[in-house]
């Protein structure tokens, strides 16, 4: 029997900094889509608690952070309630830190796949990242009863919260890519990524306002973290400080979507690679 040359695809390494194939993502959007839901499933899967610990992983960083900033250091928190002022931060930090520690380590995890079926690459550690909103849902309910119980009404600003919220994700996955293709080559990465995550925290005015600096040159260097302008963007949306973000926020988004950029095209350039490294 024949075959028709348009009914063989021949499958090729790319070569150097490969161009980004989001059209062969999107091809692929079914199998990000079920790896994200997955990941869900194995993670709350013969748990005690299943999904709560979505809820008390924040819950409890809240608590300890309270009680050791807010009471003991007495950190300022823009003349909010500690309580709130911290879980306000530590709901877009707990998405990111939760997505750059999952995706890291996702392609490793996923070896087996990526030796045996081909599809776009990119779906694996961007699938981990999105995995991670429904995580970010659950713990913005204690956010909803924490305003509720501070009685602190939301103002007009909340209808940019969405796009925080991408904007923190792009930062993760923009981070993740990079991490995640440098551990297939070197395995002690997973080790070094709570370590950096842990640093970036106190790098990222989650238990402090970014109010403290009060060099304002020095605030836009610090913005070039680009979790900044989230983290004070996030209190300014839902709990309506008066420091709006408004630089801060365009910094961050700027290196935000470099990140992804530069993010994308190492991992499509080492992506040749995965199958027989990993």
């Amino acid at each position: 029997m024949t075959t028709s040359s348009d009914d063989v695809i021949e499958i090729r390494p790319t070569k150097g900094w490969a161009a980004l194939s989001l059209g062969e993502l999107w091809r692929y959007r079914e199998v990000a889509f079920f790896l994200a839901w997955r990941d869900v499933k194995v993670r709350y899967k013969q748990t005690v608690f299943g999904a709560s610990w979505a809820i008390m992983q924040p819950l409890i960083q809240m608590l300890v952070f309270t009680l050791i900033f807010g009471r003991v250091a007495k950190l300022p928190s823009d003349g909010l309630p500690y309580p709130i002022f911290v879980y306000a931060g530590l709901l877009p930090w707990t998405l990111f830190a939760n997505s750059v520690n999952k995706a890291s380590n996702s392609l490793v995890g996923g070896g087996a796949m990526l030796k045996q079926v081909y599809f776009s690459r990119l779906a694996i550690p961007l699938s981990s990242v999105a995995s991670s909103l429904l995580d970010f849902f659950l713990a913005f309910l204690v956010m909803a009863a924490l305003m509720a119980y501070y009685s602190v009404i939301p103002t007009g600003n909340i209808i940019w919260l969405p796009a925080l919220v991408v904007l923190a994700l792009c930062t993760a996955l923009g981070v993740s890519l990079v991490l995640s293709a440098l551990n297939v080559q070197f395995r002690d990465v997973k080790h070094v990524v709570p370590f950096l995550v842990q640093t970036w925290m106190f790098a990222t005015p989650v238990v402090y306002p970014l109010s403290v600096v009060d060099n304002p040159n020095m605030q836009m260097l610090l913005a070039l973290n680009p979790m900044v302008g989230v983290v004070e963007g996030f209190r300014w949306a839902l709990l309506g400080v008066d420091t709006a973000p408004g630089p801060a926020v365009m910094i961050s988004a700027f290196v935000a979507i470099t990140s992804i950029i530069v993010g994308t095209l190492y991992f499509k350039r080492m992506e040749r690679t995965f199958a027989d490294v990993v």
